[in-house]
């Protein structure tokens, strides 16, 4: 397959922003063959785990500030996709890596991000190393995993996404950031106001590259990578390789060596996949029992709406059940993961925006309360449990109408699930799930505390206004499916970016006019 065009301009080549704003660059594609792959298949790829026994950070070649960190936070071993792309990445080759979330992906890019960095200072508005992840949450988790290495060297890493300052994101950018965090919607409209400049990245990471393709990011992230230095090193992990995946790696990966350290179909040996075959009768009152049961619960349902009904029909029987999908607010979605993660609210009900790279210990079992839409989304949402090499349990409720479609599913999954028919309180059931009778002692609601009142004659009517960076973002889903940049009936463009501030009107298009079609969750 011969590699793309060089010299293919990426749309128009005006700027906008004044100061750092952005022109449209050749896009800097790969000219080479790629090694390793033809074409990339997920079932494709062996496992390229080391043989014999793993070598340690210090073989590996980690400084020793960032050695005394991993010790202090209790890491004295690689897990073994960081074994593999390590020495590859050290070296500044061009990796693709393919692991399970829990795999250590984030410290297999993370510590090779930093190692490269280290010697060196971030000039105001100039990162020197981007990660571009799918999800808020996801950008918060690898900026936790990431920022107590970073200080070990004395680097600078920050975290730019929706649902907070755009202003203070900005003031941060102008005092230098060596590696930053972001979601593709929120450093465009940094790119675009002219807060942040990517001429000087020299590293650039994508997690869950898989994730960003099927929320229709790949416009926003190919603009992205355009912009950034030429010839500089570029990592990308993810979960799944297929075709979205597959043609972003052919484009702008240089002959990048290819890792794989976890079956393609995610289906670990530590995990049991079982379909209950349930009433539709039958099927709330096991929703209740199961989720009843003592252990962290994941608990998946198709809309928003469903979420929030079925966390608040079990809380009112005793289940303290936390609501997790797009349409919460930024400090609800956080609050609602701490209390998950700390034990306080042990069952989270969820949409897919859960179901990818959010890393949560100890979730013992996952019940798909609705089934999936497809295998993708069954083994992202399997991968909550099981993680790192500890067991779990995926279940799956089936009613009678859906038992075609969700034998095919599996199948194509390659999942080999065992199906047993459960009725409420029987013992099978118990011994799956664990389920249990629910107390019927409602849990009280969760009352968010009133803002105090801002003093009077404090900017100006009562309040200060707000600048566009100050508005947190909603992503497409939150406002009703629009994508950003899509015209509303009429002709009417919208105003707001999909994972920005809301920008002046005539700003909410990616770059180069393409349009990306709108994730639901």
């Amino acid at each position: 397959m011969p590699a793309p065009s060089s010299d293919r301009r990426y749309g128009n080549s005006s700027s906008r922003g004044g100061n750092g704003g952005y022109r449209r660059r050749p896009n800097r594609r790969s000219s080479k063959p790629v090694e390793a792959y033809q074409p990339i298949i997920a079932e494709d790829i062996p496992s390229t785990l080391p043989e014999g026994p793993l070598p340690t950070f210090e073989e590996l070649g980690l400084a020793k500030p960032l050695l005394d960190a991993l010790t202090a936070n209790g890491i004295t071993e690689p897990f073994p996709i960081q074994a593999a792309t390590l020495p590859d990445t050290m070296a500044g080759r061009d990796v693709l890596g393919r692991g399970q979330t829990g795999s250590g992906k984030t410290l297999a890019f993370g510590l090779a991000l930093l190692s490269r960095l280290n010697g060196g200072h971030a000039k105001p508005l100039h990162p020197r190393a981007i990660v571009l992840v799918p999800t808020r949450e996801l950008a918060m988790q690898v900026s936790d995993a990431l920022t107590p290495y970073a200080r070990a060297l004395g680097l600078w890493c920050r975290t730019v996404v929706g649902g907070t300052s755009f202003t203070r994101q900005a003031d941060q950018l102008r005092r230098g950031v060596d590696l930053l965090i972001a979601t593709p919607g929120r450093l465009s409209d940094h790119v675009r106001q002219g807060t942040c400049v990517l001429s000087d990245v020299e590293f650039t990471a994508l997690d869950e590259a898989d994730q960003m393709a099927d929320m229709g990011f790949m416009p926003q992230v190919r603009a992205i990578l355009d912009l950034v230095a030429p010839g500089g090193q570029k990592l990308l992990f993810s979960a799944t390789l297929d075709r979205d995946v597959d043609k972003l790696v052919r484009e702008y990966l240089d002959n990048p060596v290819v890792h794989s350290v976890s079956p393609p179909t995610g289906s670990v040996t530590t995990m049991e996949h079982h379909l209950l075959m349930v009433s539709n009768d039958d099927k709330p009152d096991v929703i209740n029992e199961v989720a009843a049961r003592e252990g962290r619960t994941i608990m998946f349902v198709r809309t928003k709406h469903h979420v929030d009904r079925l966390a608040k029909k079990l809380r009112s029987i005793g289940v303290h059940a936390g609501a997790l999908h797009g349409g919460k607010a930024q400090n609800a979605r956080t609050r609602v993961l701490n209390e998950f993660r700390d034990g306080t609210t042990p069952v989270l009900v969820a949409t897919d925006v859960a179901a990818r790279g959010i890393h949560v210990d100890d979730v013992s079992l996952v019940v798909h309360v609705d089934p999936p839409a497809d295998p993708k989304d069954y083994l992202h949402r399997a991968g909550r449990t099981a993680r790192a090499g500890q067991s779990g349990t995926v279940v799956t409720l089936v009613t009678h109408d859906q038992r075609r479609a969700v034998h095919g599913l599996t199948s194509r999954a390659g999942v080999k699930p065992t199906s047993t028919n459960v009725r409420p309180g029987d013992e099978e059931l118990i011994r799956i799930t664990g389920a249990r009778v629910p107390s019927g002692e409602p849990v009280p609601e969760f009352v968010p505390k009133k803002r105090t009142p801002r003093p009077a004659g404090v900017g100006g009517g009562g309040g200060q206004r707000r600048s566009w960076g100050d508005r947190g973002e909603r992503s497409s889903a939150e406002r009703g499916g629009r994508s950003w940049g899509e015209r509303r009936h009429g002709g009417e463009r919208g105003s707001r970016g999909e994972h920005g501030h809301g920008g002046p009107r005539g700003e909410g298009r990616s770059y180069g006019g393409e349009r990306r079609r709108s994730y639901n969750h």
